[in-house]
């Protein structure tokens, strides 16, 4: 069994990133797979998120972070929103609320079928496949690739893994490395640097 990846390549991310973008426009996709690479969070906690969980219907303003209890761990969970997030969930909102009266209960990534149900967790792995093989990488990525790729990013401009251990609620350290792949990215990276 293949392990599920993060996508290293900054090229390929950009155009796995962009696809719901500019190839076929889908501003709920798109929000999904940028909130996935920004928050670091599960698929199952990132689809069960309302709309009173990012935005302040009283000041009508988006929070500054994200608090979920998470689903797997049942611990809590804290996340800032950062610029890139916080500007593409202003316009998914404005988008959201066209023709939809948004409550503080609407989940953000709503699927099509119900009234108020959230999007399937097999309805955002095909989401991020179809991305995946549009970008050239349909091998080995997955919903959890999102969380992955942030991680691995994260790792390569210089975030300790004992922090990435933190972020990710993870028991050990050795999860953590395993997790990122951190023991391989080295030993390849010695190998390629001595050249004798």
């Amino acid at each position: 069994m293949n392990t599920t990846q993060p996508i290293r390549d900054l090229h390929a991310l950009q155009t796995f990133k962009n696809y719901y973008r500019d190839t076929e426009c889908n501003f709920r996709n798109y929000t999904l797979i940028i909130m996935g690479l920004n928050t670091a969070l599960r698929i199952n906690d990132i689809l069960h998120i309302k709309w009173g969980d990012v935005y302040d219907f009283d000041t009508l303003k988006l929070l500054d972070h994200i608090e979920i209890k998470e689903k797997k761990t049942g611990k809590p969970n804290r996340i800032v929103i950062n610029q890139q997030l916080n500007r593409i969930l202003s316009e998914f909102l404005i988008f959201s609320q066209t023709g939809n009266s948004l409550t503080k209960n609407s989940y953000l990534f709503r699927s099509r079928k119900g009234k108020n149900s959230p999007l399937s967790r097999c309805q955002a792995f095909r989401i991020i496949k179809k991305a995946a093989i549009f970008a050239g990488f349909p091998e080995n990525v997955s919903c959890h690739s999102l969380r992955k790729t942030f991680g691995y990013h994260a790792w390569k401009q210089g975030v300790q893994p004992a922090l990435l251990m933190n972020i990710y609620n993870h028991s050990s350290y050795q999860i953590t490395k395993r997790y990122l792949g951190i023991e391989q990215d080295d030993k390849d990276t010695v190998f390629l640097n001595v050249n004798l």
